[in-house]
């Protein structure tokens, strides 16, 4: 028989459950996080969809909100955990976007970890230039990010990655202008574009 003097359904013992202190969206009662705790909830769920009891621009709202609150350090920790563990892609790119107009360091530490992909890098490019974070333009800093991660990726690798549109990977390269360090190079970022090129470098 288990002890009688520790499994004993009398009184509140020191380590019962603490009472509920909030009300969620579904009028359950619930507890209040705190601004850390509700962004990497955010960070590790989040998809800005339309939920059952939240829209995606209300769960917009409540992240950059919360980003804008919490320090840039766990600002940075949470964009990569975002997208390394929980796989996603919106929210990543939207914290890094953050964090470009909070710690120009920071930012240039995060980014080539969260924003990996051509998918990433549109995603990025697409919010800050929709204003969401208080700006319409990439800015200096992050338009040397967005160059380095054209530099580091093989021509079949941009190939692959240039599909998809809003923004296009043409206008991500219209609006950076990477240097070509190759012909082919050169030749392909004006394939992409949907420029003149000499077929003969592809």
């Amino acid at each position: 028989m288990a002890n009688k003097a520790l499994f004993t359904s009398g009184g509140r013992s020191k380590h019962a459950v603490p009472a509920t202190n909030t009300v969620n969206r579904a009028g359950g009662v619930a507890y209040t996080l705190s601004d850390k705790e509700a962004l990497a909830q955010y960070a590790a769920t989040c998809m800005f969809g339309q939920t059952y009891y939240a829209s995606g621009s209300e769960q917009l709202d409540e992240v950059l909100v919360l980003a804008n609150k919490v320090d840039a350090e766990f600002l940075a920790k949470i964009a990569i955990y975002s997208r390394k563990n929980a796989l996603l892609k919106d929210v990543p790119a939207l914290l890094v976007a953050v964090l470009a107009t909070r710690d120009t360091n920071l930012f240039k530490q995060v980014f080539p970890k969260v924003i990996d992909n051509a998918r990433m890098v549109r995603n990025f490019v697409q919010i800050m230039r929709s204003g969401k974070v208080g700006r319409k333009s990439l800015g200096s800093a992050s338009k040397r990010a967005v160059q380095a991660w054209f530099a580091k990726q093989t021509d079949d690798q941009l190939f692959r990655g240039s599909v998809g549109n809003d923004p296009s990977m043409g206008d991500v390269l219209k609006l950076v202008h990477p240097k070509p360090e190759t012909k082919a190079r050169e030749a392909l970022y004006a394939y992409i574009m949907g420029k003149e090129y000499d077929a003969a470098q592809l």
